[in-house]
């Protein structure tokens, strides 16, 4: 099927139009990207140019490919650090060309669903990872990806078996909020101490969550993830566009 030319961009129009906005109030905010550059963030040494500001759905976005040829870390890492504060973002994943074979069935309480022998179930899905690292660190991740349970969760404490069953289910998503992928979708995280709030195109996810030994202060991250070797993607790919990233420190 064909459309006219004219349809096409009528509807592109109606697809920007639709994103999901950020607030309102600009007092006490501060601009990590919008106009196209990278002047708030360390772009990893080595990498090649892969992470880069382009122009697409009518203005400049931040894209990354996944292949990173920093020999270190590969994530875009702010240049500033940060305590307590209110964090907004949209986000869009671009594409899932691998399949994984892993993906779990979350419950409500954060473990994994089993089968009727006991074991995990393991559900293979088109995905895409990436993340926001908070305060430097890779364990306060809140997630962005393409499991079932939805963005928003913060991995490396629920899967910590270590942690008492609420916190791990305070980090667990309420529910899936995300768009489909290719279309964007907007984050406010909101970090208080060890507490964190995330809100997924107007939807709350998390709640107060608890992080336990949570840092007091750290920069910020956009994580990379998986790889890509002999003209392949290994893993679960960063493919990944971020804009409007602002954010509000609390006192």
């Amino acid at each position: 099927m064909r459309f006219h030319s004219s349809l096409c961009a009528a509807l592109a129009a109606v697809a920007i139009a639709a994103a999901p906005a950020l607030s309102a109030d600009d007092e006490g905010w501060t601009w990590l990207f919008k106009d196209g550059d990278l002047d708030h963030w360390i772009v990893p040494e080595g990498d090649g140019g892969h992470w880069k500001v382009i122009e697409a759905d009518g203005g400049p976005v931040i894209d990354y490919d996944a292949r990173s040829e920093a020999e270190g870390v590969k994530d875009l890492v702010s240049k500033e650090s940060y305590g307590d504060f209110v964090l907004e973002l949209e986000w869009k994943i671009t594409d899932t060309p691998n399949i994984n074979p892993n993906v779990r069935y979350v419950l409500p309480d954060g473990t994994h669903a089993r089968d009727i022998k006991g074991e995990e179930i393991a559900l293979a899905l088109p995905d895409s990872d990436s993340g926001v690292f908070l305060r430097g660190s890779s364990k306060c991740q809140v997630n962005i990806w393409c499991w079932p349970i939805g963005s928003g969760e913060v991995y490396g404490y629920r899967m910590d078996r270590s942690l008492p069953p609420e916190v791990r289910a305070g980090v667990t998503p309420k529910t899936q909020a995300d768009k489909p992928v290719g279309e964007w979708n907007a984050f406010q995280i909101t970090m208080k101490g060890d507490r964190l709030t995330v809100v997924l195109n107007d939807v709350t996810v998390l709640d107060e969550a608890q992080l336990p030994g949570a840092p007091e202060e750290g920069p910020l991250s956009l994580q990379h993830h998986g790889g890509y070797r002999d003209g392949k993607y290994t893993g679960s790919p960063s493919l990944v566009q971020f804009r409007n990233i602002r954010i509000k420190p609390l006192d």
